[in-house]
């Protein structure tokens, strides 16, 4: 895909109220070989999906060894928004708790003292993070009302040759 491309499809009003979401579906190769699909909060910053996570953690080492990454957000109603993300995941150590870690987990419905409470706790917990910065190199909006999923797109469009001639 070329970046105009994948700008577009980002900038449409549907991708950009799925990357306002808390969670994504990280998908990766473990060092194992197997893959792995799990939940994870993000923050989009305009440019590049930013998850964060224990320095500690498995994901950590099968990144460094495999970076290439796809991610799924979407919804939970019908008909269903997906967007789909693919790229490669940039690993940055920071000491302390990211910014992007305070935000992302901001959405959450917490009282103020709750607030303060959750944050002494997660800085008890973590002398520093792992940032995972993923720029999208291909994108795809599904939204079954003006985008499908490929194969569907192929189904209507030979239904639709069958129905002409």
């Amino acid at each position: 895909m070329q970046p105009n491309e994948i700008r577009d499809v980002l900038n449409h009003p549907i991708s950009q109220e799925l990357l306002a979401r808390d969670l994504t579906r990280l998908a990766y190769i473990a060092r194992d070989g197997t893959p792995r699909s799990i939940p994870i909060g993000f923050t989009w910053n305009g440019s590049a999906i930013v998850m964060c996570t224990a320095k500690n953690a498995a994901k950590v080492l099968a990144l460094r060894h495999n970076p290439a990454v796809a991610l799924t957000i979407d919804t939970e109603v019908h008909p269903p928004r997906i967007l789909l993300i693919r790229g490669r995941a940039e690993l940055d150590v920071v000491e302390g708790i990211p910014d992007e870690y305070l935000e992302m987990n901001g959405t959450y419905t917490m009282t103020p003292e709750q607030r303060v409470e959750w944050e002494a706790d997660v800085r008890s917990n973590y002398d520093g993070m792992v940032r995972i910065v993923v720029v999208p190199t291909w994108a795809k909006l599904i939204d079954f009302e003006t985008t499908l999923p490929s194969a569907v797109e192929e189904l209507a469009r030979q239904r639709d040759e069958r129905q002409r001639a």
